[in-house]
């Protein structure tokens, strides 16, 4: 039997290589807005913008860092310049072989974060836009165990508002996480503290209406092709479409067509549904 097409991994190639052509960088994270013109050509200064405000937020010193889910390697390839040690964690084999190329210097660890069996100890576990992928009653507790004395844990992500009532309430909206109140809990019973917090919901939401604008652009171009060979080579449209199903299921096909040609997402809902804060954690009573 043919292996199976890794449909996720072809995704993540091609949005790389746009957001690389885009930009110059393979950057996955949001962008932060504020002082800048909402377009393309300044979503690489938006992300810089975004990486500089999340260092701000590490301890002093040369730290030893975990970077959990840490996407193509871009942040950890900026931390390694500052001279910090970093190991990363990416259940991806597609985006491990991006963190070695791009982190050169780093330690690539091809794993889930619940799996990782690494012991450190370090001394800052970070968290940029994958905390909300790791369950709760996991992703602290497992971060006790593996910081050294004096070691603390650094999230960058989206919470849920109590606003947001699931999918079948809302349908498909913006953002995501963990809802806010139950993260709220997680903190004390794994024995932390939060020691510093920032809420960049409005800095980071017209990443979204950025986001949405560059799809419809792409949906505009899929219509048009897809009208003209209705119109003029119905049995190349025939093909075309037989061979789409052949990789993506219908519901995909139209989780694909509502991206492409929505209007729903935007950065009032991301601003409604979701809370987006940098949050440093420390041991209680540390």
């Amino acid at each position: 039997m043919a292996d199976k097409i890794d449909t996720r991994a072809v995704g993540l190639d091609v949005g790389l290589a746009f957001i690389r052509w885009l930009t110059g960088a393979e950057n996955l994270h949001y962008g932060l807005w504020t002082g800048l013109e909402v377009t393309a050509g300044n979503l690489r200064a938006a992300q810089d913008n975004y990486s500089t405000r999340l260092f701000g937020y590490l301890p002093e010193g040369r730290l030893r860092i975990l970077d959990i889910g840490g996407g193509a390697g871009e942040t950890a390839k900026k931390l390694l310049a500052l001279g910090h040690a970093v190991e990363i964690v990416v259940p991806s084999a597609f985006l491990a072989a991006r963190c070695r190329e791009t982190a050169r210097g780093a330690v690539v660890h091809e794993t889930t974060f619940e799996a990782f069996a690494g012991t450190g100890p370090f001394d800052l576990c970070l968290f940029s836009e994958s905390f909300q992928y790791i369950p709760l009653a996991e992703s602290l507790p497992k971060c006790a165990r593996l910081l050294a004395p004096g070691g603390q844990v650094l999230i960058a992500d989206c919470f849920r508002t109590e606003a947001y009532r699931g999918r079948a309430v809302h349908g498909p909206q913006p953002g995501g996480g963990h809802q806010i109140a139950a993260f709220r809990a997680a903190v004390p019973q794994a024995g932390f503290a939060v020691v510093a917090e920032e809420d960049i919901t409005d800095a980071v939401a017209p990443s979204i209406d950025l986001e949405q604008r560059l799809f419809n652009v792409l949906g505009h171009g899929v219509v048009r092709v897809s009208d003209e060979l209705r119109g003029k080579r119905p049995w190349a449209h025939w093909a075309l479409a037989r061979m789409i199903g052949l990789f993506l299921s219908a519901r995909r096909r139209e989780n694909l067509m509502q991206r492409l040609m929505g209007t729903a997402r935007t950065s009032q809902a991301f601003r409604t549904y979701n809370r987006y804060l940098i949050t440093r954690l420390a041991r209680a009573g540390a």
